[in-house]
């Protein structure tokens, strides 16, 4: 009544996951896919954040209109300038945080890598703070070359909204009447200023609350399901956004400032900045510190969270962990 087992042997052919599983990447191939994980993650999040980015900016550059906290700025926006000027800048913060994106995650995997290789896994393991903050103060210093002429786009015509009608626009206007070093540049300073500690606190503090977090729960990583590892990374992500947003606010207010307008002529970045710290104080600096924790901590969690899901589709998953 039934086939005999030589029959079936013969007819079906069962495949043997360890034979027809695809390899893990590596090289080349392995970095490409944590650098488009990353891309993928800030475009998406800091596009996503836009109307909130734009409020943040003007309370920042016209605090004597914009002093009524976050949600009240959404209403003046949308008052004044209708709801479309909530999107403003979404071209260039979507362009230039997906560039930064890939170089920053990217980078941060490979200069990680590259640490371990020169020190050897047990003393990175011993020292693995020194390894997450050098790995990404090295990627994000990258990471700025590429983000710094998209961002100065971005902010001139949040600050001018009749500046230019959009990115292509904006960027070629800033081009034409300033150059490059003076129209593009002129913030790299305080965006180094602002995105180095920022990120060396992003990476960080992630890395030691998912330590953490993961050290709490009574199943090991590797047999976790892959939703509670998304909640352990938006959680860690929160933690770690929090963090870097109050680190990093001063440089992110003085970026506002100087690429508001153009610099007096012969007037360097350095004295613009000291003047503009001078004249805001330690108040002034903090400006925007509320709504900025509210993006920060929301779109580091959603990066994580999607930089993570998007490793393991890709089947990039395997980096090299030094968390005890």
């Amino acid at each position: 009544m039934f086939p005999s087992q030589a029959t079936l042997k013969k007819n079906f052919i069962v495949p043997s996951p360890a034979v027809d599983a695809a390899p893990a990447p590596t090289g080349l191939a392995l970095y490409s896919r944590f650098a488009l994980a990353g891309a993928i993650c800030c475009g998406v999040t800091h596009g996503a954040m836009t109307p909130v980015d734009v409020v943040k900016t003007r309370i920042q550059l016209e605090p004597e209109v914009y002093n009524r906290g976050m949600i009240v700025g959404f209403r003046q926006v949308v008052q004044t300038q209708g709801a479309g000027a909530l999107l403003t800048g979404l071209g260039p913060t979507a362009a230039g945080y997906f560039l930064q994106g890939a170089f920053k995650f990217g980078g941060y995997e490979f200069w990680k890598k590259k640490a371990i290789d020169v020190v050897g896994t047990e003393k990175a393991s011993q020292n693995r703070t020194a390894i997450y903050l050098g790995a990404s103060a090295i990627a994000e210093f990258f990471a700025d070359v590429v983000l710094c002429p998209l961002e100065a786009t971005r902010i001139r015509l949040v600050s001018q909204p009749t500046f230019a009608n959009g990115l292509l626009g904006g960027f070629s206007r800033i081009l034409k009447e300033e150059g490059v070093l003076k129209g593009f540049y002129s913030g790299f300073g305080p965006i180094l200023f602002k995105q180095v500690p920022y990120t060396m606190t992003k990476f960080v503090v992630y890395e030691l609350a998912a330590e953490q977090i993961y050290a709490s729960l009574s199943t090991p990583k590797d047999q976790l399901a892959a939703s509670t590892i998304t909640y352990v990374n938006l959680g860690s992500g929160i933690i770690a956004g929090t963090a870097a947003a109050i680190v990093s606010q001063p440089a992110d207010t003085l970026l506002s400032k100087i690429n508001k307008q153009k610099g007096a002529d012969g007037q360097s970045v350095a004295s613009r900045l000291v003047q503009m710290a001078g004249q805001l104080g330690v108040k002034g600096l903090f400006l925007g510190l509320g709504p900025r924790v509210v993006m920060v901590a929301t779109l580091t969690a959603g990066q994580f969270a999607i930089y993570g899901d998007i490793k393991r589709v890709l089947g990039a998953t395997s980096g090299v962990e030094i968390a005890k």
